[in-house]
């Protein structure tokens, strides 16, 4: 088995599903564009991969993304993520473009939970096992996620990098409630303990982020491996002007270069085309861009 898990634009078979409005765009140039690929390697340190990733395009204004990482402290970590990234899409195609798109993917989020969550009860060996899991959607120029753990959704604009997502973490809540100082967080011990994880109750709480899109903006899903060997101010100039599926080899291998004792999984989307503007530069406007 090869150690590269590569996952492609079209990849998952049988599973296109046109967007609403998808027609149209046919017969007229397309108002909002993107590049996206997905990559994941176990690391430098590791002959196994418990990390899954996935892309699925419903069309050519509408498609997903997800990164998954099982919890390796128990058994059935690999299981878990796979299970999470396949039942995600699965569910997300089957519900149909006439669901609000966020609720499209949070319901597929939660089957993917109550999924994995169910095979533990049923298989002793499997009794405990989790994921971490990303999911994140472009559709018509905005950006939808759902996210349950430490796996990381950044936005890349102007080639500044802002984390959009909150780690489910022990030691992220203690640094959010003032307990530890943010400094101590890449070296604390209870950085990779998770609050929550896809499959470990019945139901889990998931955050939803929205965003919208301009032209160039480049979104990085990531497993913490690549994170927490590749220092992520790093990353906008790795992928700089790369296409995605480039830009996901050139952030792990940069990863792995340092030494990357966990799995690496990185997706990556670049904007091509959006019909949003930046605006104007200024104090003010950047405030607004970046935190409304």
């Amino acid at each position: 088995m090869s150690l590269i898990k590569e996952a492609n634009e079209d990849a998952t078979e049988g599973r296109q599903l046109s967007c609403a409005a998808s027609d149209s765009s046919r017969s007229a140039p397309a108002t909002f564009a993107f590049d996206m690929a997905a990559l994941s390697h176990p690391g430098t340190e590791r002959g196994d991969n418990e990390d899954s990733c996935v892309t699925h395009r419903e069309s050519d204004q509408c498609g997903l993304v997800a990164v998954a990482d099982g919890v390796s402290s128990y058994d059935g970590g690999e299981v878990a993520s796979q299970r999470a990234t396949e039942v995600l899409v699965r569910s997300f195609t089957e519900q149909g473009s006439g669901v609000a798109t966020m609720k499209r993917l949070v319901r597929a989020v939660q089957q993917a939970n109550i999924e994995i969550y169910d095979t533990a009860v049923v298989v002793p060996q499997l009794r405990r096992m989790c994921t971490t899991l990303t999911a994140l959607v472009l559709d018509r120029g905005e950006a939808l996620a759902a996210h349950v753990g430490d796996s990381r959704l950044y936005l890349i604009r102007e080639r500044q990098i802002l984390q959009l997502t909150k780690d489910h973490t022990l030691a992220a809540e203690r640094a959010s409630l003032g307990l530890i100082s943010k400094k101590r967080l890449p070296d604390h011990p209870d950085r990779c303990v998770l609050t929550r994880s896809v499959g470990r109750e019945l139901i889990v709480g998931v955050d939803r982020i929205t965003r919208e899109l301009v032209q160039d903006d480049v979104l990085i899903v990531c497993s913490d491996g690549l994170y927490n060997a590749l220092d992520e101010t790093e990353f906008p100039r790795v992928v700089e002007n790369l296409a995605a599926s480039s830009a996901c080899r050139a952030l792990i291998d940069a990863a792995n270069s340092l030494g990357a004792f966990d799995n690496v999984t990185a997706a990556v989307v670049r904007i091509t085309r959006s019909p949003a503007k930046l605006e104007p530069a200024g104090l003010g406007n950047r405030l607004r861009r970046w935190f409304r």
